[in-house]
């Protein structure tokens, strides 16, 4: 063999080296995946029987059950036992996209302790961006549960248990008027993983400031003016960041 045909072979066989091999069950889980999320699986839709599955993959039995089980746990599919029964494509949102990436951001999290201001720097590189896409394309039914989200926080107190789930809904409802399906999904993930309102000592003073904050934010977004929707949530990341530091 020729110097650059040896070199050529040896150039092929690298760039194997460092595909992940997938067992037999998480190529199938994959596969039914991809389908789902890519919409040829559509929401509602009954999947093929375990039986059928197993001779479409030619895989077991036992290999298609253990796939099935793994999009369960992933918010993918649900399955209904009886007759009539089987395994049904759930919708798939910027919610059930968020509640996957929250089951890898608890395992991260588990590794140490988070530190506030790593909660602070990843909401910055997210939710600053996304007020401004969401300015520019925000439904009429996005700004409509924005603005219930703030009538309502303008009623509670600061002790009410609704507020953390408030918050929450509040930053994910802005992030999926964005119209970046996987922005909003991080979004949801880290609000619903970290609860950064949590790090807050909320008085009723930063309860105020908050709650008009939130309400100059969704002017802007009304408007569709992104320069002040970015500038918005910006001045109100900074407020908490610095009100957390200073505790």
């Amino acid at each position: 063999m020729e110097p650059h045909t040896r070199r050529a072979a040896r150039g092929a066989t690298a760039k194997l080296i460092g595909q992940k091999v997938l067992r037999p069950r998480e190529q199938v889980e994959e596969k039914i995946r991809a389908a789902i999320l890519s919409g040829e699986l559509r929401s509602g839709e009954r999947l093929p029987s375990e039986a059928e599955l197993a001779r479409q993959f030619d895989v077991s039995r036992t290999t298609v059950r253990e796939a099935l089980r793994s999009l369960v746990s992933q918010k993918l599919i649900d399955k209904t036992p009886g007759v009539g029964g089987g395994s049904f494509v759930r919708s798939v949102d910027h919610q059930s996209l968020g509640n996957l990436l929250q089951e890898s951001l608890h395992n991260l999290l588990q590794l140490g302790n988070l530190r506030v201001e790593e909660v602070a720097m990843l909401r910055q590189y997210l939710e600053v961006p996304a007020a401004r896409l969401a300015a520019q394309h925000r439904s009429d039914e996005d700004l409509a549960g924005l603005q219930d989200i703030v009538e309502r926080q303008k009623t509670i107190s600061v002790d009410d248990p609704d507020v953390p789930d408030l918050d929450a809904r509040f930053h994910a409802a802005i992030a999926k008027a964005s119209g970046n399906r996987l922005l909003a999904s991080f979004v949801h993930a880290l609000h619903r993983e970290t609860e950064p309102v949590h790090y807050l000592d909320l008085s009723p003073e930063v309860g105020r400031t908050t709650v008009r904050q939130h309400q100059k934010i969704v002017k802007a977004i009304a408007a569709s003016d992104p320069d002040s929707a970015e500038q918005a949530v910006n001045e109100h990341l900074v407020y908490l960041r610095e009100h957390v530091l200073s505790l």
